[in-house]
């Protein structure tokens, strides 16, 4: 039994069990988790105005219902990624879920603006450990075409976006805004169920040790997908004694300081720093320019660009183009979803994002000078195709290149930094246009482009079709 060709290692395990109906079951829990944080998140969109009509607010004070969010999350995503790494993916996911409907729930009860702007920093909190999710179905998935499934999961975010913008459509008109926010939190509490019976992963389970539970949900899942795990023993050099972790584990729950402090010393460590520090600029790029494209298609392409004063009047809260101007631009993310997972295998992480960061930098060139509006909003649905592409592209990217012992908290880590970008792109995007320096924000988001770009080419490290680490120092 000691001969290394009766031995098989984790990812061996996974790739002789297959895709099957786990993973099918794995997708579909993951996948409505963020179903669920995308309604949360695309509802901005419309309680905003009702809620500024019906409490006489301010334009900051309604854009503070969206910095409250990004707030929450700035916070959030490291902070859920730290849990999942300390003490498991299944007690960071559940507390996400716990909280997004808690706050999503009570916040259709808000007496006050000031409550209702707590609850949704609050809910941003819980949104931002949406990361998690996708990082425990990494873990059952195996390498080959590992990125296109994982990628899968973003349709339905797509998915819950549209979801929301239809829902809106309906109830606003007839119920107003409590109403959407009550039955907005009805799919997060439908998880928090299904969440029961959700397994630990094994990855998690194999780096703290605990070799046995580890085996048994490969039993389970083998069972599930009716096939058979190998009949060798598993390869465990690579991961703790079955009795030193149980120590480790009992010394790291005493003293989740140091836990934290010896997780980031990893991520920074010299194996890994070029790594880090390229991710946390890629995503403040890819986040500041996504979002600002995002609003930048209502301020350019709508009656608000002509460089004059438009009030919006209480009566037009109801428009309907509201809901069809965001189901439109919502759908430019389907065909970016679609050349994600065609290139991700095909091209490898690396040129992918490199590819479609270059074309969407292109595809705003001509925003410099003003456009009709047909072609203003053709040119910005094109660049959030590729933009969306090319983020989801690095959300897997950043999963694969971190070891399973870091993997959620330098993807939070990441993550957070890029929500210092969704909060102050708003300045750019909407503040430049509507003030008419439509030019200079377009300038100043291809050069944000560039710089991202550029970060791509310095990544050390293509992860397309190789094994996922499960400790750390050999990345």
């Amino acid at each position: 039994m000691g001969d290394e060709s009766l031995r098989y290692t984790l990812d061996e395990a996974l790739s002789s069990l297959g895709f099957g109906t786990f993973q099918v079951f794995a997708l579909v829990f993951a996948g409505i988790s963020w179903f669920s944080e995308a309604m949360e998140m695309n509802l901005l969109s419309f309680i905003g105005p009702a809620v500024k009509s019906e409490w006489s607010l301010s334009p900051t004070q309604e854009s503070l219902l969206s910095t409250a969010v990004f707030g929450g999350m700035l916070v959030g995503a490291l902070f859920w990624g730290f849990i999942s790494d300390a003490y498991g993916r299944r007690i960071g996911m559940r507390g996400v879920l716990v909280v997004i409907a808690g706050a999503g729930l009570l916040s259709a009860f808000s007496p006050n603006y000031m409550s209702l702007v707590t609850l949704r920093c609050i809910l941003g909190f819980g949104v931002a450990g949406g990361h998690v999710f996708a990082s425990w179905f990494l873990e059952f998935i195996p390498s080959c075409n590992r990125g296109a499934w994982t990628l899968s999961i973003t349709a339905f975010w797509i998915l819950g976006e549209l979801f929301e913008a239809s829902l809106a459509w309906i109830i606003m008109p007839r119920l107003g805004w409590r109403w959407l926010l009550g039955l907005s939190s009805l799919p997060c509490m439908l998880v928090v169920i299904l969440s029961i019976f959700v397994p630990e992963s094994p990855r998690y389970l194999f780096k703290e040790g605990r070799t046995n539970e580890a085996l048994d949900v490969l039993k389970k899942v083998a069972l599930i997908n009716r096939q058979e795990l190998p009949t060798c023993i598993l390869d465990e050099e690579n991961y703790p004694s079955e009795e030193t972790p149980l120590l480790s584990s009992t010394r790291k729950k005493m003293n989740t300081l140091k836990t934290c402090l010896d997780t980031m010393f990893e991520l920074f460590s010299p194996n890994l720093l070029r790594t880090t520090v390229l991710l946390l600029l890629l995503h403040l790029g890819f986040t500041f320019a996504f979002y600002g494209i995002v609003l930048m298609i209502s301020s350019m392409s709508s009656e608000q660009n002509a460089c004059g004063s438009v009030t919006m009047h209480a009566g037009n809260l109801q428009n309907t183009s509201l809901y069809r101007n965001v189901l439109i631009t919502c759908s430019a993310e389907v065909p970016g979803l679609i050349i994600a997972t065609v290139l991700l295998e095909r091209l490898g992480r690396k040129l992918t994002m490199e590819m479609l960061t270059i074309l969407a930098f292109v595809l705003i060139l001509p925003l410099c000078f003003h456009q009709n509006e047909i072609v203003t909003t053709a040119l910005l649905f094109g660049a959030r195709m590729l933009l969306f592409a090319a983020f989801s592209s690095m959300t897997i990217y950043a999963k694969e290149v971190y070891p399973t012992s870091i993997r959620a908290t330098g993807s939070g880590l990441a993550t957070s930094f890029g929500r210092i970008g969704g909060m102050i792109c708003p300045l750019v995007a909407v503040g430049l246009v509507r003030g008419c320096h439509q030019t200079l924000a377009v300038i100043m988001f291809g050069i944000v482009l560039l710089i991202s770009g550029i970060c791509v080419m310095f990544f050390p490290f293509e992860t397309k079709g190789k094994g996922l680490k499960d400790i750390g120092s050999d990345t």
